[in-house]
């Protein structure tokens, strides 16, 4: 979708009217247009997820399969 952000940039189109044909918000086509006259296309372009990768934690059962086998309308003993 930001690259296609791109594109409208390139022809000119402001980022108020690229919202609406992407349906993106206002605030998410202002900042691509920031970042498009910053960095061009490269500068939109996805670097992948984002955040932290998930871990389980030590608190977690060893093995959430048992879980997960009743279904989840079986009772919970």
């Amino acid at each position: 979708m930001r690259l296609q952000a791109a594109e409208l940039f390139e022809q000119r189109i402001k980022p108020p009217k690229a919202a609406r044909r992407l349906r993106v918000s206002l605030k998410s086509a202002f900042q691509w247009h920031q970042r498009w006259r910053e960095g061009g296309v490269q500068a939109l372009a996805s670097h992948g997820p984002s955040g932290s990768r998930c871990r389980p934690s030590p608190h977690c059962p060893k093995k959430p399969a048992v879980y997960l086998q009743p279904g989840p309308a079986a009772p919970r003993s």
